[in-house]
């Protein structure tokens, strides 16, 4: 994937990668290069590259990648990668939790214990970032990110800050109102004072809930489908007969029937068409309609 004579990039303090593989950079180690990967230095960096940026130009955001699938042709146009100190910073002021976009969610939720705020304890299940918990509403265990979220703020498409309150994000299951162009920067949330032991000993439990029951030291994501009304995704796929079935490289984990697994030589396209095999038996054989959670990004080969 080469670059467009008919694009110019503008000038930044960080790095621009053109056709970088993004495999690397998810947690199915998938999915072909980004025409220019744009690795901002800072905020203000970003900033500035969006408001110079031809408004033509595609742009894309990804965190850790632990909820993505880049597929096998590529992304066009500009993909942000926020890492690094300047984008993962999280500070605590009483009872409100400051955390930068590329802050780890359990590195939130182990921050709100160590200062005795309760309610953050769920991001220890989560593994993926703040920015994405933002996209998505993220939650686990009964909780969900619009329960603690205060106010964020982000990059629009030129560059300029917005500011939300949690009133405007419309949250839903795994879903907000906010516009995709917009590029997280920042989030407050507001937890309730309690024994710093015994938070941790909760965030413990939720740790230990998910390393005996989700596959997360396979090439895996998040949960890949949403949760259908009275039902739980894993039962669906699990009555439909995928648990452990492969589909080319590709096969739902035999320990938590809702994460794909990539298991070594796996394509993007293994991946992706095993979900859609998988939600088309589902609806004919239990009438039951079941919706990516997972984010696809990027060009079919």
């Amino acid at each position: 994937m080469t670059w467009p004579k008919t694009w110019t990039l503008p000038s930044t303090r960080g790095k621009v990668l053109f056709g970088e593989p993004l495999a690397p950079f998810t947690w199915f180690r998938v999915g072909g290069p980004a025409e220019a990967l744009f690795i901002p230095a800072d905020p203000q960096d970003l900033s500035d590259f969006l408001r110079q940026l031809d408004p033509v130009v595609p742009v894309t955001c990804i965190g850790v990648g632990s909820n993505v699938i880049v597929r096998d042709g590529g992304v066009e146009g500009v993909v942000v990668r926020l890492a690094g100190r300047a984008f993962a910073e999280i500070t605590i002021d009483g009872e409100f939790i400051t955390a930068g976009p590329g802050a780890l969610d359990s590195m939130v939720a182990k921050a709100a214990a160590k200062a005795g705020l309760a309610g953050l304890e769920f991001y220890a299940g989560i593994p993926g970032t703040i920015g994405g918990a933002l996209t998505m509403n993220a939650g686990c265990y009964g909780r969900e990110t619009k329960d603690v979220l205060v106010s964020a703020w982000g990059y629009d498409r030129t560059g300029a800050r917005r500011e939300f309150q949690n009133a405007d994000f419309g949250f839903t299951y795994r879903h907000t109102d906010i516009p995709a162009e917009i590029v997280w920067m920042g989030a407050t949330f507001r937890g309730t004072p309690d024994d710093p032991a015994a938070v941790q000993a909760r965030i413990d439990e939720i740790t230990s809930r998910r390393e005996t029951t989700q596959p997360i030291r396979e090439k895996t994501g998040g949960s890949t489908f949403k949760n259908p009304d009275g039902r739980s995704a894993w039962q669906c796929v699990d009555e439909a007969g995928w648990r452990g079935k492969l589909h080319g490289g590709a096969k739902f984990s035999e320990l938590h029937a809702n994460f794909m697994i990539n298991t070594g030589e796996a394509t993007a396209a293994d991946l992706e068409g095993l979900g859609e095999a998988v939600r088309a038996e589902v609806l004919a054989k239990l009438g039951i309609a079941l919706n990516w959670e997972i984010k696809r990004i990027g060009k079919v080969k």
